[in-house]
């Protein structure tokens, strides 16, 4: 049985991977650049960084099936940061307010050996106005910290969002649909 190994830290991916039954061999963080390149698109930018991690991982562990991800919000063809300040935080949640937005994540399984495959997802997020008691409250909760957007669709955050189009374990950080179809299409079934 190939070894599969899960490359990102992500509680969460690991989480939406226990829900339909895959569990990793192995977590083993991809350590790379994740600046975006000049004029570099948001559904490019989320493809590239999750084959960019999923080969990283692949170069130490050959012989393994490695799952790279890498999720994106953009309003527009503006890349939102992955929060990491309160005013990052407040500034994408002001631009959020009122309007849709779109996430994309990026998969991709390589190996083993020089194996590729790909997939993205294009998710619309429809974001009720947020007034500013909201945000400060929202801010307060804690729960922007580290994520895309400065939001966690799973959370207190859902209450302001009025409609999803597409995948919304996407959202969270993994499209389970695609990724287990890739999934099984290398052979790796779910553990009982």
């Amino acid at each position: 049985m190939v070894q599969f190994i899960l490359a990102s830290a992500s509680p969460r991916r690991r989480d939406l991977l226990d829900q339909i039954g895959i569990i990793p061999d192995k977590v083993f963080a991809a350590d790379i650049d994740e600046t975006p390149l000049k004029a570099e698109i948001p559904d490019r930018y989320a493809a590239r960084l999750a084959l960019e991690k999923a080969q990283a991982v692949s170069k130490a562990f050959p012989e393994a099936v490695v799952l790279g991800s890498d999720t994106v919000v953009a309003c527009g063809r503006r890349i939102l940061p992955k929060a990491e300040t309160e005013e990052q935080a407040r500034d994408c949640l002001t631009l959020m307010s009122g309007r849709s937005h779109r996430v994309y994540t990026g998969i991709c399984l390589a190996g083993p050996g020089d194996q590729q495959r790909q997939r993205l997802v294009e998710t619309r997020v429809k974001v009720k106005h947020l007034s500013t008691e909201e945000i400060v409250m929202y801010l307060a909760s804690g729960e922007w910290q580290g994520k895309a957007g400065g939001y966690a669709i799973q959370g207190l955050f859902a209450s302001c969002v009025i409609s999803i189009i597409g995948s919304y374990s996407s959202v969270v950080g993994l499209p389970l649909y695609e990724t287990g179809n890739l999934l099984k299409g290398v052979g790796l079934k779910p553990k009982t």
